[in-house]
């Protein structure tokens, strides 16, 4: 029964992944600064990527160990800043943001998912999810604050 389950919760991770793709993509469509549209391509291929991986997953091809589970750096950002309104020619700072918010959202639905589920694959497997989005939101924070305080010749 719990192979049916985790089928399920991919299937919706897998859909969630699809979203995020189509999100990034959407916003490249409405960004003119070519490094934003970069990160955005960037973040989009990695959606797409977790996709490829979440259908191989479910196709039996890899085992649970497959993602990794390392520290990533919460520099809360989203957590403390509104998000911005999504907009044609938006600053670069904004749209870092907007993903930033965007990779938050991913995050608590994968948390909140493995929160409700019992010891397991599954658990282990959205658990992973999660920390794959927390590492987004900690790149694109760091664009952020790279973007909205840049390095000046006074130090």
């Amino acid at each position: 029964m719990e192979e049916r389950r985790l089928s399920d919760f991919i299937d919706i991770a897998i859909q969630r992944e699809i979203e995020a793709y189509e999100f990034y993509q959407g916003l490249m469509a409405k960004v003119e600064d070519q490094t934003a549209k970069q990160a955005l391509e960037l973040l989009a291929g990695e959606e797409k990527k977790h996709r490829a991986f979440l259908e191989d997953y479910q196709a039996g091809k890899f085992g649970k160990e497959a993602l990794r589970l390392s520290e990533v750096v919460d520099y809360k950002i989203a957590e403390h800043l509104e998000k911005p309104d999504i907009k044609k020619n938006m600053e670069s700072k904004d749209v870092y943001l907007v993903a930033a918010h965007r990779e938050q959202n991913s995050y608590q639905f994968y948390t909140s998912l493995a929160a409700i589920h019992p010891d397991g694959s599954v658990k282990d497997m959205l658990i992973r999810m999660a920390n794959e989005e927390k590492r987004h939101k900690e790149k694109v924070e760091y664009l952020y604050t790279n973007t909205a305080f840049p390095q000046t010749d006074g130090g």
